[in-house]
């Protein structure tokens, strides 16, 4: 019982500390957030903060790197189903579920996503988010979504450009209040990814079958 209990303690600091540096970013920035205001506003003291972060750097650092880590186990889960579904059948919606879990997963950890990608706050989430995008689409692992031999374009410049228009897609939802679902968002972005700008502005139509 007493080990729940602490455990629980432990749960509920870091989650404090966690709302109090969203908060804070979303009032003045995160650079100039302090522990103290982390602290005064979580309503602990600064031992327990250096329990669990080093500075407010190390804890930004430990929420970034949870996202990352659970957009990774999306990718891990969904990717290999996926690639080879594009390989024996290519469908124009087969990229959907892989776009809707992304959107789900960030709709559910809105809040922060939207301080940190924001302008107040950490510029280098936004590369690793990119950083990310195109790991997965052309890295090293055998799960990565295209071979860089396959691409019509040179590969690091296709993969710099969908990580970068994702990245913008996914900010202008964030900052507008996420009005449109995370399904709504995964059909729109699809509908850009697979079928290309072109298309989705009413420039383009598509080959009849």
């Amino acid at each position: 019982m007493i080990g729940n209990t602490a455990d629980l303690r432990v749960v509920r600091s870091k989650q404090a500390i966690r709302d109090a540096l969203v908060e804070l970013i979303e009032e003045k920035g995160f650079e100039a957030v302090t522990v103290k205001d982390i602290t005064t506003r979580a309503r602990i003291n600064r031992g327990t903060f250096y329990a669990h972060y080093q500075d407010k750097f190390d804890l930004m650092a430990k929420c970034e790197e949870e996202i990352m880590v659970g957009m990774s186990n999306i990718a891990k889960k969904i990717f290999p189903s996926l690639k080879a579904e594009l390989q024996q059948s290519p469908s124009r919606l087969a990229i959907y579920p892989f776009v809707a879990a992304l959107f789900a997963f960030m709709n559910e950890h809105s809040r922060f996503m939207n301080a940190a990608l924001g302008p107040k706050g950490d510029m280098s989430f936004q590369i690793k988010i990119k950083a990310f995008m195109q790991e997965t689409m052309l890295g090293k692992s055998t799960d990565v979504l295209i071979n860089e031999e396959e691409c019509l374009v040179p590969a690091k410049y296709f993969a710099t450009y969908v990580g970068s228009a994702h990245i913008g897609v996914i900010q202008q939802w964030l900052e507008s209040g996420r009005q449109e679902s995370p399904e709504e968002m995964a059909r729109t972005l699809t509908t850009i990814l697979v079928q290309g700008p072109l298309y989705a502005a009413g420039l383009k139509k598509l080959p009849e079958s």
